[in-house]
């Protein structure tokens, strides 16, 4: 992969830089591999413990609400003790968690190991979006927000083929504890050689390049008061209502895809697993082309607010669009590529989002606005799994499918009309 950088970025800058979103990437791969594993095994955790759709919603779920909870202290923590000792203390504890899933006997274990899973992994995006703003200048964010996010369909895209090959050949169980070992393997390495530049002894030259267009963040530590003022902002609010619309309608296929492919539209086990990865390597490049797109407008923009906030209106417009199609057509090829599509736009929508918390929040706070963002988007990823399980369980996957555009269609209209300008220009919003 490369990593478009300034030619004015200084060395050892540029080290620093490739160094931090190659770690990122590779835990951001591991994490999400760890999120699908539930997916991947979910038709053989169903039947092994007897469990409706309806219940098996509530297991994929368990994940996302203690995520979603747990992005309000990441992001404040991130911005409080630095990425490295968090995203550190985060992959130990997602690993035990889920070596533990793989342990489970019982429904209510199996969500207990889920709920951990969430906690732990809620410093991944805070603590990327940080290092983001330490090492890289305001201009140039998009490109490595889009190479961290990549790490999430990368992610997806390699759980149902490497998964369903371990799960088919060993056991689910035995997937669950090796997916365990390798996030620990991670956990060493990110500490081990991850610096945060706080600690690091910046030339002038360096301090030029690093701040161009901004306000330094180092020796900013984030206050409580700080960090709760970012709630009397409309911004943060349109941030938060917009990021669910397209978190629910991504999660519906993150959760479902596998088995709505074998379900609904018949296809064997291994053929799923194999399907089910086309729309996320799609959604890949999504993120890729998004963080470069997003940069060039910015630049030709009046203001980076808007120039961020575009192509994540528009993306999700689109996410709805498509999803029709992908419900209701009778071809399985027309409805993944369509759903291709889909998660191609849903991962350009969530670089955008990354990117356009970097713009509107003050430097000190970066990782915190980013986080409540994502809270908002895991209260969409917490209710998709649920809600499209009971809807397919009463009638089918066609109006699951239909919702989620909706609420992706509610999200790009929150964006459009809610956030407009940076939190420090920004009047807190009227208490009501």
């Amino acid at each position: 992969m490369t990593i478009a950088i300034t030619r004015s970025t200084p060395p050892r800058m540029r080290r620093a830089q490739v160094l931090s979103l190659t770690l990122l990437v590779i835990s951001g791969v591991v994490n999400y591999m760890d999120r699908g594993t539930l997916s991947v095994a979910n038709s053989t955790v169903r039947a092994e413990l007897g469990l409706s759709l309806g219940q098996m919603g509530l297991l994929l779920s368990a994940f996302s609400w203690s995520y979603a909870l747990a992005q309000l202290p990441a992001g404040g923590l991130a911005d409080r003790v630095g990425p490295r000792k968090l995203l550190t203390a985060g992959l130990v504890l997602w690993s035990l968690a889920q070596a533990a899933g793989g342990l489970a006997t019982n429904f209510g274990q199996f969500i207990a190991a889920r709920v951990m899973l969430g906690i732990g992994e809620a410093p991944q995006f805070p603590s990327a979006a940080r290092v983001v703003s330490n090492w890289f200048p305001l201009q140039d964010r998009g490109k490595p927000t889009g190479v961290f996010n990549a790490a999430s369909p990368l992610g997806t895209a390699l759980a149902p083929p490497l998964l369903t090959l371990l799960m088919v050949y060993l056991d689910w169980r035995i997937m669950f504890a090796i997916m365990g070992l390798v996030g620990l393997g991670v956990a060493v390495i990110w500490y081990a050689l991850y610096r945060d530049p706080a600690i690091e002894r910046l030339d002038a030259a360096e301090r030029a390049y690093l701040f161009t267009g901004s306000k330094p963040a180092e020796g900013a530590k984030l206050t409580f008061a700080e960090w709760r003022g970012l709630f009397g902002h409309i911004t943060t609010w349109g941030m938060i209502i917009g990021f669910f619309g397209s978190a629910y309608l991504n999660w519906v296929y993150i959760t479902w895809l596998p088995s709505y492919l074998t379900v609904a539209r018949h296809m064997s086990l291994v053929s799923s697993g194999f399907a089910a990865s086309v729309p996320f390597f799609a959604g890949f490049v999504g993120c890729l082309v998004a963080g470069w797109f997003s940069d060039r407008l910015t630049k030709r923009s009046a203001s980076p607010v808007v120039g961020r906030k575009r192509p994540v209106v528009v993306a999700m417009i689109g996410m709805a669009l498509f999803t029709v199609p992908a419900a209701l057509v009778e071809s399985n090829v027309l409805a993944l590529v369509c759903i291709s599509i889909v998660v191609f736009l849903a991962n350009a929508s969530s670089v955008g989002c990354w990117t356009l918390a970097t713009a509107v929040a003050p430097a000190n706070r970066v990782a915190s606005l980013g986080s409540l963002q994502n809270f908002g988007g895991f209260l969409g990823a917490a209710l998709a799994p649920i809600l499209t399980g009971y809807i397919a369980d009463a009638w089918s996957f066609v109006p699951a499918l239909l919702v989620g555009a909706l609420f992706a269609l509610m999200g790009a209209m929150s964006y459009l009309f809610l956030v407009r300008r940076p939190i420090e220009d920004a009047q807190p919003a009227a208490a009501g």
